[in-house]
């Protein structure tokens, strides 16, 4: 069956959704519902989500959206539907670009602006779920010292493991709640249902209407939902044959698979880890 809704796991409509400029205040509602109260957001500002580096010889990061509030504060948001090797190691690495580009030329304080690393997860980190985290759906991670005290206020990753984020229409009850049900359930949905009829969400849904998007968007969206589930299959195939321990062997070649099934190396190097100069001859036929 078709479906009435963007499939919002997929690049094109996470962005759809979030990352135009249209779609600003839906973004600012999802993450004032993450920030702490000195850190909500009155206005908005979307950056270059491709940050280039310095030369050809460092990688290069794209996010699904980067943007920065009204005090300069900037934000890094990551949909991510298959899991990965080394997601966390790439947030970290993700994280050193907005700090980097606060530098400035001559003589600088280096009083830098609060950074935050958002991502919606829908996998979990651990194949074996303790019982007291099994419910724990939002992390938020800063760095402490030995003590438990925090020694950095300014850098902080927020991860949302959707799996764990079980409520049914009738226990929402915060507005993250909804933001979280949205877009788990969002492909599946034929109706608005009635919790979420407010001007935010109803322009949600707007956005993500299929019947309302222009015929090179709809191009654009069906190409990007059949990567989506070919890099989906291989990558779930992958782990459900053995978990994958970052071996070289096992991550050449989930990225044979990746190159033959037409990705783009960028991209099939962010999924895997290797170097684009450890993918140069995979799509070669043997």
């Amino acid at each position: 069956m078709i479906s009435k809704y963007v499939n919002p796991f997929t690049d094109f409509g996470f962005k759809k959704i979030f990352g135009e400029e249209g779609s600003k205040f839906l973004l600012m509602d999802f993450l004032n519902t993450l920030l702490p109260e000195e850190n909500k957001i009155s206005s908005l500002t979307l950056k270059n989500s491709e940050n280039l580096p310095r030369t050809e010889l460092e990688r290069r990061a794209i996010f699904d959206i980067y943007c920065m509030n009204q005090k300069g504060e900037r934000f890094i948001v990551e949909l991510q539907k298959a899991k990965e090797n080394f997601f966390k190691e790439r947030t970290v690495y993700y994280s050193t670009f907005p700090i980097m580009e606060q530098a400035e030329k001559g003589i600088w304080d280096f009083n830098l602006k609060a950074v935050f690393c958002i991502g919606i997860l829908d996998f979990s980190f651990d194949n074996k779920k303790e019982k007291e985290n099994v419910e724990e759906v939002v992390h938020e991670i800063k760095l402490k010292n030995q003590n438990g005290k925090v020694f950095y206020e300014k850098l902080t990753y927020i991860y949302i493991e959707l799996p764990h984020f079980i409520k049914k229409e009738s226990e929402l009850i915060t507005q993250l709640d909804k933001w979280l049900y949205f877009i788990k359930n969002l492909e599946d949905f034929e109706e608005i249902p009635s919790i979420f009829k407010t001007e935010v969400f109803e322009s949600a849904f707007e956005k993500a209407e299929l019947a309302k998007f222009k015929p090179g968007e709809m191009d654009a969206y069906e190409g990007n939902l059949k990567d989506f589930r070919v890099t989906h299959n291989v990558i779930t195939t992958a782990y459900s044959d053995g978990e994958i321990k970052g071996r070289q062997e096992e991550r050449l070649d989930m990225a044979k698979k990746l190159v033959l099934s037409g990705m783009e190396q960028n991209k099939v190097s962010e999924i895997t880890g290797l170097s684009l100069s450890a993918l140069e001859n995979l799509g070669e036929e043997e």
